[in-house]
């Protein structure tokens, strides 16, 4: 399962400052239109036609000449003259970017971008956030059949509107936004590869244009997710830094029409989480840029269960299938995983581990068991590292400390897999073309590097310079890949694992500040105003997602109380967040997971076909199949494709091996110019970053993870696999083969389970010493507002009942 590992060649430089467009106008006759797109620079205009008069297909045409302003303007003026008799050139709008073509039943429609935002900046590239965008018939009205006017065509185009892309979608010309850093740095693509990532959410929609255009600049590539950038500094240093959330595209959806796994291994409400710091200073005169980037995961619990929509029941059943008993859907999960970041893969496990009603316990034993048996043909450096703490439990438990411990486990998680760090070395990244990113990293290497005569010999066989070999030397030795990840989850992998992702994320934080040079501290306390600050973007994002997802901004009741938040406050916010959750997935999920399988390409309309608003809620995921002649493209292509996207390491001869595609980028690349580094300074970071990881017992996880974390295999090793008794989950059920999920057997969350099979483990927890926790003092206007509140509600809220805290 582990992903290998390779050197970035540094010598292969080029300039494509401007190969990519970035300002658009469209114009129109009677018959076509044309579109004039530009770059940056103004420096090159092209031209792109597409045909108004056939009403049922999409014809365009790419004019491959680059013209000047003058000469654009001149071709201009003669399509209008020759087409005066029809009305002429009109102007139609400006633009920044087609998002894609879709069809219905009628017409091709085109989605563009009419409005842009600035979201920030990565290393000069400019990441923008979709403001506006406008879906435009491309027929002319002349030739539409009465097809293009019928009440099923104007539903689907009303559903397609109601994906707001002005929220919460963003994308870059120049950088490949739907890679993480590393994965820019480290790997290459050619061609329209990379918007077959996980990652790209109009991949289906942009793909008639990219399969026939020469290249890919007239449409842009779509991440769903977050984005967020500020300026901190300190020490007097300034520094940036950025959040970025990926969602993948693979089994989207909404919280109770999309969970667990599907049978190609992907799950719901999949995303990754990037966290960037770049800093850039003046050293002994020359330009310096470091930049530093950690990245985990979160998703659903990769087991076949589901949830059946309810709108009389607030909590409804966990219902978990026993449709795949050697786990195989949850093996290709963390198979992909293993080819997108390495090994090791830690999975922190927040769900519960008692419960008076058993719900998720069911899942916790049957994912436990899943560990088990996929760790049992894995080699000890593959297997799967699981960590089960119930942050439930011990957020309610006086005096814990619960961001305290969670900063133990991001410890002994980070130790695993290491960060990102790098240095780069020109001045001109901000102009490379994405592609060529990787060329000019000064010193990006792998864990497996060559020595430092090896390095030596090389360069001196190249231009004889040691001045420069040392320098490049030194420069690998302040280098370090993340190699690995952590895979966080809860039930709905929103509001417990969005604690659990700051957590991971503050520790990260101090390790990146202090890989940059700007702290002496690889630590973080959690009083420190860098750590607010964090926590502050951390919570914004959680509540982006939970939105994206769930229908609600998340609980955030851990950072209300760690901000000493009003208690009657926090209470009324879980309440009307909980209420609103509840109003959501109930009566506006399903429209919404219409929409979203619509614009993914999930289901295509056609004649005589059933409409997707008449299939059951538990087929949109499966309209595929119902429609096998719409399916863009089949499930073994699909998965074969998808399971080297995302790479953070390069997936090389390993997935040629598999026969798997090779869809990772090309990094984007610097000059070979890289500003001198003085010794001591280098070799003070290399150190810091090459140090021996302590074990879990010396920081202090043996007495925190519950008992059934790890166990022992017939050599006596540690095996890192919980182990269950799962005689019981698949004694009763019923038989449900025709529905999505190709359930045999189910187990409900209410049917009575035998005693002796609870989880009854005790966990030790570490308690924060008394001195460090205020007891909240409450006045008497604050208890006369908790009395206004029914104290039914606040029951069913705070103790459980009304979300999964």
């Amino acid at each position: 399962m582990a992903a290998p590992e390779r050197s970035i060649d540094q010598r292969q430089v080029y300039d494509m400052s401007s190969s990519f467009l970035q300002k658009f106008r469209l114009y129109e006759t009677r018959s076509n239109f044309y579109m004039i797109g530009r770059d940056k620079n103004r420096t090159f205009w092209r031209v792109l036609k597409l045909d108004r008069t056939d009403p049922t297909e999409l014809n365009f045409y790419e004019d491959s000449t680059a013209y000047t302003e003058a000469e654009c303007f001149e071709t201009l003026r003669r399509i209008h003259e020759g087409n005066r008799s029809s009305g002429g050139l009109k102007f139609v709008t400006t633009c920044y970017g087609i998002i894609g073509f879709i069809r219905f039943l009628g017409p091709y429609y085109m989605l563009i971008i009419t409005k842009r935002r600035k979201l920030g900046e990565i290393c000069g590239h400019t990441v923008y956030g979709v403001a506006k965008s406008k879906i435009i018939t491309i027929p002319h009205a002349s030739v539409l059949s009465n097809v293009a006017y019928s009440k099923d065509e104007k539903r689907y185009k009303r559903l397609l509107c109601t994906v707001d892309l002005s929220r919460d979608f963003f994308f870059s010309y120049s950088y490949h936004i739907m890679h993480s850093l590393q994965s820019n740095l480290s790997n290459s693509v050619e061609g329209h590869t990379y918007y077959e990532s996980m990652f790209v959410w109009n991949d289906y929609l942009t793909r008639r244009i990219r399969n026939n255009a020469k290249d890919c600049m007239w449409t842009v590539a779509l991440v769903y997710g977050f984005f967020k950038q500020v300026k901190l500094s300190v020490s007097e240093k300034n520094f940036r830094l950025t959040l970025i959330a990926r969602r993948s595209r693979h089994y989207a959806g909404t919280r109770y029409l999309k969970r667990g796994v599907n049978e190609k291994g992907r799950v719901a409400n999949d995303v990754e989480t990037e966290q960037i710091v770049f800093e850039e200073a003046l050293q002994d005169g020359n330009p310096v840029r470091r930049i530093s980037s950690v990245v985990q995961n979160r998703g659903s619990i990769p087991l076949f269960w589901s949830q059946e929509t309810s709108r009389l029941n607030i909590r409804p059943d966990i219902i978990l299938s026993a449709k795949d008993p050697s786990y195989e859907a949850t093996r290709l999960h963390f198979e992909n995983l293993a080819k997108r970041y390495g090994n090791p893969i830690i999975i922190l496990n927040l769900i519960k581990t008692r419960e008076k009603r058993p719900r998720e316990t069911i899942l916790r034993a049957e994912f436990a068991n899943a560990i088990k048996v996929i760790n049992k043909g894995l080699s000890k450096e593959e297997r799967l590292r699981p960590l089960h703490w119930d942050l439930h439990k011990h957020s309610r438990k006086k005096g814990t400390n619960v961001l305290a411990i969670l900063d133990r486990l991001a410890t002994y998680a980070l130790n695993l897999t290491g960060i990102f760090y790098c240095q780069l070395t020109s001045d001109s990244f901000q102009n490379q073309n994405p592609s060529t990113l990787e060329n000019n990293i000064g010193g990006c290497s792998t864990y497996d590097r060559p020595s430092k005569d090896e390095n030596a010999s090389d360069s001196v066989v190249e231009n004889g310079n040691d001045i420069k070999d040392a320098k490049e030397d030194q420069l690998k030795e302040a280098t370090r890949l993340q190699k690995g990840i952590l895979r966080t989850n809860c039930i709905d992998c929103l509001d417990r694992t969005n604690v659990a992702q700051y957590a991971y994320g503050l520790v990260a934080f101090g390790r990146q500040l202090h890989a940059l040079g700007l702290t002496e501290s690889t630590t973080i306390d959690l009083d420190n105003p860098l750590a607010e600050d964090l926590m502050g973007i951390y919570e914004t994002m959680g509540d982006t997602l939970a939105l994206q997802y769930g229908g609600s901004a998340a609980h955030n009741k851990i950072f209300c109380e760690r901000r000493g938040q009003w208690k009657a406050a926090t209470q009324s916010q879980e309440l009307f967040r909980t209420l609103q959750r509840y109003y959501s997935n109930a009566y506006m999920d399903a429209e919404k997971q219409d929409a979203i399988n619509l614009f993914l390409g999930y289901f295509q309309p056609q004649q005589d076909k059933p409409a997707l608003w008449e299939l059951g809620s538990d087929q949109h995921y499966n309209a595929a199949r119902f429609l096998a002649s719409s399916v863009p493209e089949n499930s073994r292509s699909t998965m074969k494709r998808s399971l080297s996207e995302s790479s953070i390491l390069s997936e090389g001869s390993t997935a040629a091996r598999h026969g798997l595609a090779e869809n990772d980028e090309e990094g984007k690349g610097l000059s070979d110019s890289a500003p001198e580094i003085s010794t001591s300074e280098t070799a003070m970071i290399a150190a810091s970053l090459s140090a021996p990881p302590p074990t879990m017992e010396e920081i202090g996880l043996g007495e925190i993870i519950e008992d059934d974390c790890f166990c022992n295999d017939e050599h006596g090793d540690q095996c890192t696999c919980a182990t269950f008794d799962m005689d019981w989950v698949s004694s009763s059920g019923n038989s449900c083969e025709d529905e999505s999920y190709g359930r045999s057997t189910v187990v409900r969350s209410f049917e009575t389970i035998p005693e002796s099979t609870k989880i009854e483990s005790e966990i030790r927890v570490i308690e924060s010493c008394s001195g460090n926790t205020k007891r909240d003092e409450v006045t008497v206007e604050q208890e006369e507002a908790i009395a206004r509140i029914p104290q039914g509600y606040v029951r069913w809220v705070m103790d459980e009942e009304g979300h999964f805290w």
